[in-house]
């Protein structure tokens, strides 16, 4: 019964690719070309399919005549693929052109000795013939699925639809016949119930055949990096099991117990290999690279990494997740496999220092562990990926040199380092971020370079869009502070009323002594709290009339100076003719500031110094005094936070104002203090003669005590 039934599927195939043979034949040549490359082969293929077909009518599935026309079948086969996947734009490797002219070969000598054989011995010829006949058609199918899996991951603009459902035909057809050939290996019997199907399967592949020869699926299609795993997993159990059926076969030749001792040995083999991928981190890591490179076209799934990237971002549920900065230090590194990862960000003088780690605990106080404002420059400009080995080696990776770049030296110490990932919004960098080195390491190509600089401006918009937040908040807590304080508004109308009525009593008893003692010390008390609301609560914001120009330093250094006397003796020092590239107003704002702090902060007997000269191109102003000082914690974390004050009473605005009009100007203000060794305040700010600054190699000083 299963051999008739056999015999009818075969005498179906037959005239099913009879058909489509005609079909194609007759379809026009230039609109086949168009759908697919090499639609003759394609044709030929079919017909020899046909054959084939009439081969297993007529000697029955398995036979060594319908072996031979097999043979035919994927000579035929193989070249459609090796004409389809591969063009003198993508040429074939050397490996792979290799094995297509060996199974080619394989093909070209199953022909001619079967036929020859047949000719001569006729029926006789399959009993020796058979074993032969397997032993090639294992081989060329095989080879064949190693072709079709190369050649679709090979074509680097996607398969149209026709291609890749005649491409799943042909491995779907040697996928069960060399099933169907390993199991007769292993069992050592053939697997007749399997053969006599095998028609069935021939029409199961006839549709691909039909698609191919109708004028759609013009769309592109592409293996997923899944499937072409599976495919991969699928290939090396297959390659397994070639393995183990041809050793067992030998082991039965050879006879005695070498058969059981081989499926032991196999076996040992396959749970060491297994269990050293479930223990060994290393080992997996390595694996994944190994596959990456050589059986993928792109290191990275595109669609996957990006999915978990947004999704790392995005998430908020356990401790860790709800930090930001950690979450985009983690989304970094996961993408090129990295176990850890700082986050650094800007401070107040322009340099970065580390902020946040994910599975690598540093030292967060350390004062080595910054990121340099000409390093954190270079880096905004040039917007490098930067290749910390490569730095090591003397060579950036990129255009510049690692001097250029300006690593610092407890970067490229730490052997750990491995990339250094700027993380940008809109030409402006908001954080760097260090990749810990993989348990593989490995060196960056393109694609990592390009990966990282997109996610890297992902992760821009998210922490630029949760700075905006921050922003806002505290623009809704000036809000409140000044609705929470507008009553003291009232008190100023209430001084304002009060020397009105001192202006009128003056007029009927100016003559009297002791009113005029009581008017004067009443003005006094009455105009030295007034000035000190208005300088607590009057507003702060520049005008937008504020324009940047051609500034020079020592005029407004010693007009604050004159301003200072009643309170204390400034020492001041500026290089002659500095000049600065800024706003006189909001300078003066700035450094005046900076000297009341340095006043209120000293004792009544310790000197305040103000000294400015060029450094680096910059015009740099230093503000020195020898008070209580701060510690680094409070600098890092509250100095230039708003409400935040060392002073009874204050509000813990106007460091805060200063950067922010620093920072508006190109600036930025430096802090060293120690406590109870004074403060070092630094306000940089660009200068106006770039050239002139550089020029002065030991700039003049003028020196004045005011």
């Amino acid at each position: 019964m299963l051999t008739g039934l056999s015999e009818t599927l075969s005498v179906l195939a037959l005239v099913g690719f009879s058909a489509v043979t005609l079909w194609l034949l007759a379809r026009p040549a230039a609109r086949m070309a168009a759908l697919m490359p090499s639609p003759r082969l394609l044709t030929l293929a079919a017909a020899t399919t046909a054959l084939w077909c009439a081969a297993l009518a007529l000697f029955a599935p398995g036979s060594s005549q319908a072996m031979v026309a097999q043979a035919l079948r994927d000579l035929a086969m193989l070249g459609w693929l090796a004409a389809t996947f591969w063009s003198t734009g993508a040429p074939m490797s050397r490996p792979l052109r290799l094995i297509v002219r060996m199974l080619a070969t394989i093909c070209v000598l199953t022909l001619v000795l079967g036929a020859a054989a047949h000719l001569r011995a006729g029926t006789a010829a399959g009993a020796w013939m058979a074993p032969t006949l397997v032993f090639a058609a294992m081989i060329v199918a095989t080879g064949g699925l190693l072709i079709v899996d190369s050649g679709v991951r090979h074509v680097r603009a996607g398969l149209r639809m026709p291609v890749m459902a005649v491409a799943g035909g042909f491995a779907m057809l040697w996928a069960y016949e060399l099933n169907v050939q390993l199991i007769s290996a292993l069992t050592g019997k053939a697997a007749s119930t399997l053969i006599q199907l095998l028609p069935a399967v021939v029409l199961l592949m006839l549709p691909t055949y039909v698609v191919a020869a109708m004028d759609v699926g013009r769309e592109r299609m592409q293996l997923s990096r899944t499937a072409a795993m599976r495919t991969l997993i699928l290939l090396g159990a297959a390659a397994y099991l070639v393995v183990i059926g041809l050793t067992g076969a030998i082991a039965r030749l050879v006879g005695g117990d070498y058969a059981q001792l081989a499926q032991a040995a196999s076996l040992v083999v396959a749970l060491g290999a297994g269990g050293l991928l479930i223990v060994s981190a290393r080992v997996r890591a390595w694996l994944s690279v190994m596959i990456s490179k050589h059986f993928f076209e792109h290191r990275y799934d595109y669609r996957t990494e990006w999915m978990r990237f947004t999704a790392t971002l995005g998430q908020g549920g356990g401790e860790d997740d709800r930090n930001l900065y950690r979450r985009v230090a983690r989304a970094l590194a996961e993408l090129t496999g990295s176990p850890g990862a700082l986050l650094m960000l800007p401070g107040a003088a322009g340099s970065f220092r580390i902020a946040e780690q994910w599975h690598w605990p540093v030292d967060v106080e350390a004062d080595d562990a910054t990121l340099s404002l000409r390093s954190a420059f270079m880096l905004q400009e040039t917007r490098y990926i930067v290749d910390l080995d490569a730095q090591r080696r003397g060579k950036s990776g990129e255009l510049l040199t690692g001097e250029d770049l300006a690593m610092p030296d407890w970067l490229l110490a730490d052997l750990r380092a491995w990339v250094v990932v700027p993380v940008l919004h809109f030409q402006r960098m908001i954080a760097v971020v260090v990749l810990h080195r993989p348990p593989v390491s490995r060196a960056l190509d393109w694609e990592d370079l390009d990966v990282l600089r997109i996610a890297g401006q992902q992760a821009a918009s998210y922490l630029a869009e949760s700075q905006s937040q921050q922003a806002l908040s505290e623009a809704r807590r000036f809000d409140e502070f000044n609705r929470r304080f507008a009553f003291i508004m009232h008190d100023i109308k209430n001084l304002a009323s009060q020397i009105g009525l001192l202006a009128r009593n003056a007029e009927r008893h100016a003559d009297n002594p002791d009113f005029r003692a009581d008017m004067t010390q009443t003005l006094k008390i009455s105009s030295g709290r007034l000035s000190d609301l208005l300088v607590r609560l009057s507003p702060r914001e520049r005008g937008p009339a504020a324009e940047a120009g051609r500034i020079l330093i020592e005029p407004i250094l010693n007009e604050i100076a004159a301003e200072a006397r009643p309170r204390r003796a400034l020492f001041v020092g500026c290089q002659t003719g500095l000049a600065a590239w800024a706003d006189a107003v909001s300078l003066r704002q700035i450094v005046q500031h900076l000297v009341a702090n340095a006043i209120d902060a000293s004792a009544a007997d310790s000197p305040v110094q103000v000294v400015a000269v060029a450094e680096q191109g910059r015009v740099r102003i230093d503000v020195i005094d020898q008070g209580a000082g701060m510690t680094r914690g409070f600098i890092r974390e509250e100095l230039f936070k708003p409400f935040v004050s060392t002073k009874d009473g204050g509000f813990g605005l106007g460091a805060f104002e200063a950067l922010q009009i620093a920072q508006a100007m190109g600036g930025a203000i430096d802090v060293e203090s120690e406590p109870g060794k004074g403060s070092r305040f630094t306000l940089w700010l660009p200068l106006a003669d770039a050239h002139a600054g550089e020029g002065a190699g030991t700039p003049m000083m003028k020196v004045a005590s005011k």
